[in-house]
C-alpha cells in the first residue's frame, strides 16, 4: 500500500511558477508509475501528467504541455510537478496518484480509474 501527501500549493500570479511535491510512504513507491490530476471547483477531475515507475517516460495533457514538468526521485519517495507560466485556468486542487499496476512497461494512462492510491490534494490558485 502507498500513502501519498501533496504539498507546495498556494496563491500565485498569472505567469508565475510553483512546484508541487508528493511524498509517498512505503518501500514499494519506486515500482509505481505516478500521475497528477486536478479538479477545479464545479468541474470533473482531469488528468495533468504521468510518469513511469523508473522516471524515463512521461505523458502530459495538451493543456499543460510545454509549461508543466513531472519528475520523480525514487530515493526520496517523491514525485514532483513543476509548473511554469501559470494561468488562472490552472487553478484547482491538485492530486497525485499511484498507478494500480506496479512495474507497468508504459506510462500510466490519463483515466482516474487506472490509479489506486490518491493523496488529499493541494490547492493551487492563480490570480489574473
Amino acid at each position: 500500500q502507498v500513502q501519498l501527501v501533496e504539498s507546495g500549493g498556494g496563491l500565485v500570479q498569472a505567469g508565475g511558477s510553483l512546484r508541487l511535491s508528493c511524498a509517498a510512504s512505503g518501500r514499494t513507491f519506486s515500482t509505481y508509475g505516478m500521475g497528477w490530476f486536478r479538479q477545479a471547483l464545479g468541474k470533473e477531475r482531469e488528468f495533468v501528467a504521468a510518469i513511469t515507475w523508473h522516471g524515463v517516460s512521461t505523458r502530459y495533457a495538451d493543456s499543460v504541455k510545454g509549461r508543466f514538468t513531472i519528475s520523480r526521485d525514487n530515493a526520496k519517495n517523491t514525485v514532483y510537478l513543476q509548473m511554469y507560466s501559470l494561468k488562472p485556468e490552472d487553478s484547482a486542487v491538485y492530486y497525485c496518484a499511484a498507478d494500480r499496476q506496479r512495474l507497468r512497461s508504459g506510462v500510466p494512462g490519463p483515466l482516474a480509474y487506472e490509479y489506486d492510491y490518491w493523496g488529499q490534494g493541494t490547492q493551487v490558485t492563480v490570480s489574473s
